[in-house]
């Protein structure tokens, strides 16, 4: 038995027996909605309700290898990727407007305490994080984002979102860096986070192999030559340090060039997310990417 399955009996273990939760009694639609047909059709409500609420924090993210997706376009986007779902809650409103026929009908005081919305969480998902796989070098004209340190979980979902926008598959970030799958850095993804593969890694060995592979690393810093002055590389790692300490010595020791996104007015600096953005309009601009 693996030990995210035993965490996931002795957490069911702990918790008080309920009753099943009731189904909205919904007729099935042809081609209507977009439910996962691997969705459970019932569940045990005390139980079930109590686990998804728990992952709100990560030590049972990780223990049991889930995490929450909220509000209907995070539910959308995750059910049209190929993610696996382990149950949907929503009001049997939501479950009609969005023609939900396997999602698990719950009251909306119970699914205030699931979510982690001001509002918006009349419908909320527990999906299975992504299998982490052997990671793979660099392709001849692929770029990659590195993040060193990041803790903000918006600014790195954000981030993911930037990446998606630019076609960039890859998200690299450095042991120690915010939980991707906070439910804040979910959020700000806004789906993006099912379609760019995020690599927690110790970033200094990484980059190390990876500039012995022929990829130029660029970090990004204030007192940086100008991105827009400089003939980019193709087979790329830009690195972006966290909020308040910029990139840590022992990244930069790796050996890189330096580039900075050059401004005129009275802020001191750009965030990460925005510094992410801006950069990767000018390799996308030097690309030829539409």
């Amino acid at each position: 038995m693996g030990r995210k399955q035993a965490a996931l009996i002795v957490l069911r273990s702990c918790l008080p027996a309920g009753r099943p939760t009731r189904k909205a009694d919904l007729p099935a639609k042809p081609n209507a909605g977009v439910a996962a047909p691997n969705i459970p059709s019932t569940v045990s409500t005390k139980n079930e309700l109590k686990l998804a609420r728990s992952l709100q924090q990560k030590k049972f993210r990780d223990q049991l290898g889930l995490f929450l997706v909220q509000g209907p376009k995070l539910v959308g986007e995750l059910l049209r990727s190929s993610w696996p779902v382990e149950a949907i809650y929503a009001t049997e409103v939501a479950m009609v407007k969005h023609d939900l026929h396997k999602a698990i009908a719950v009251p909306p005081h119970e699914l205030d305490r699931i979510g982690t919305l001001e509002s918006g969480n009349e419908m909320i998902a527990v999906a299975r994080k992504a299998a982490v796989g052997p990671l793979k070098d660099l392709g001849p004209e692929e770029l990659v984002l590195a993040m060193d340190g990041i803790t903000d979980p918006g600014n790195l979902g954000t981030v993911l979102r930037v990446a998606d926008w630019f076609g960039i598959k890859r998200v690299w970030c450095n042991s120690g860096s915010v939980d991707v799958y906070n439910p804040k850095c979910v959020q700000a993804s806004m789906g993006a986070i099912f379609r760019v593969t995020v690599d927690q890694v110790h970033l200094p060995d990484l980059l190390k192999r990876q500039h012995a592979l022929g990829a130029t690393i660029y970090y990004a810093t204030m007192g940086g030559a100008s991105v827009f002055g400089k003939d980019l590389a193709r087979k790329a790692i830009i690195v972006l340090g966290s909020e308040s300490h910029g990139i840590s010595a022992e990244v930069l020791q790796v050996g890189g060039q330096a580039i900075s996104v050059p401004g005129s007015g009275g802020s001191e600096s750009l965030n990460v997310a925005m510094a992410a953005a801006a950069l990767c309009t000018e390799f996308s601009r030097q690309r030829g990417l539409p």
